[in-house]
């Protein structure tokens, strides 16, 4: 059968390591040889494979400082000059069917009906979630803006593969709601981890226990509270170091830095060490004694995977998908997401090493979901899809 392709546009362009393109990268690389990463090029306004600058994107260990998509000046240049010397673009190679795993753009969307026109199967978006909807307030601007557009423009695929059941119940339900009677189906496939099931630890933790939290620095994160929650303990005289890494969003988590910046001041023992690569943030979780990832909504919790793959029992919520991401095990859930509710759940695991060590050996024997399952997932129902259309 020939290639599946897979619309990489804006991961191909940017080393950033967030959700959408963690997950992007990862299930093409689990796809291996039976997909082709493709990108539209905005300066030559044509859809192509990857060149050798993009593909190394891919494989980037990240530290990004930012999530926008960069092309260099002379590749611009170049796509531009190609253009309007009027040099055809090839054509894409033969196919059995598309996968766009990103949000895309305005500008992708427009050039979407043209890709359809070169794709030989069925068509296939990723949904991640609709949390534009459910926090505007929370949520940059432009993104709340543009949302109930993409939202509209996926009803142009034959199928959309939500990341968690939440997500699949939140776009069927935004579709119902709108009165649209005709839609693509839409079925929950999990995402996984590139991490195998974690070993038993290897020498002791430090003397004084770190709790890290990965993820961006934004609004719905809720890294407020998380800030909030770790005063209330050290003022109880609680003895912890708290350790923060992911990118800041400047429109929505401005707050949040203005409040770690105080409380460093202040000689809190927190840090923030900003985009980080995959081996700083594989050396962070090993030397954690847990993580908690306070964030109020998700559409599906990558982090909280993460964290009990590596053994490390995480502190989340028990709503939504974050809740079905603990469901398995190694997870101390809370029901609000509040100052008080995680500072209880820390101090917990903080005061009881009983419980810690009980859901530290719960996290490792969880059987771990990895992007191989995620991709043979996607790949049957595209055969699903395919068997629909004849």
């Amino acid at each position: 059968m020939p290639p599946l392709l897979i619309d990489l546009s804006h991961t191909s362009h940017t080393r950033a390591r967030t959700g959408v393109q963690r997950v992007a990268r990862s299930l093409r690389t689990a796809l291996g040889a039976d997909a082709v990463a493709i990108t539209h090029d905005p300066h030559r306004r044509a859809w192509r494979p990857l060149e050798g600058w993009e593909q190394a994107n891919l494989t980037h260990p990240g530290g990004s400082p930012g999530r926008r998509a960069r092309w260099p000046l002379a590749r611009r240049w170049r796509g531009a000059l190609r253009r309007l010397l009027g040099a055809e673009p090839a054509p894409l190679p033969a196919n059995a069917g598309l996968i766009v795993p990103e949000i895309f753009s305005p500008g992708v969307a427009a050039a979407l009906p043209g890709l359809f026109r070169e794709t030989g199967g069925p068509r296939l978006a990723i949904f991640h979630d609709a949390i534009a909807l459910r926090l505007p307030e929370l949520t940059p601007f432009g993104t709340v803006a543009r949302f109930p557009a993409y939202l509209q423009e996926l009803l142009a695929f034959d199928g959309i593969a939500a990341v968690s059941a939440d997500s699949r119940d939140a776009l069927v339900d935004y579709w119902r709601w709108l009165g649209i009677k005709r839609t693509p189906p839409v079925r929950a496939i999990p995402l996984g981890t590139d991490l195998e099931a974690a070993p038993p630890p290897v020498g002791p933790l430090p003397k004084t226990p770190m709790v890290l939290c990965v993820g961006s620095i934004e609004g719905r994160k809720n890294h407020l509270a998380l800030l909030d929650a770790a005063e209330q303990l050290w003022a109880r005289g609680s003895r912890f170091e708290l350790r923060l890494i992911g990118l800041v969003q400047p429109a929505t988590g401005a707050r949040a830095l203005a409040r770690l910046r105080a409380l460093q001041a202040a000689g809190r023992p927190v840090r923030h060490e900003g985009a980080a690569e995959d081996a700083a943030v594989a050396a962070a979780y090993a030397a954690c004694s847990f993580t908690v990832y306070p964030s109020i909504a998700e559409g599906f919790g990558l982090p909280v995977l993460e964290s009990v793959a590596r053994g490390k029992p995480c502190v989340c919520s028990s709503r939504g998908a974050l809740g079905e991401a603990a469901a398995g095990g190694g997870c101390l859930t809370v029901k609000e997401v509040s100052p008080g509710g995680l500072a209880e759940a820390i101090g917990r695991l903080l005061a009881e090493p009983a419980l810690l060590a009980e859901l530290s050996a719960a996290a490792r024997r969880r059987p771990i979901r990895n992007w191989r399952d995620h991709a043979a997932d996607v790949t049957a129902w595209l055969d699903e899809l395919r068997s629909a259309r004849k």
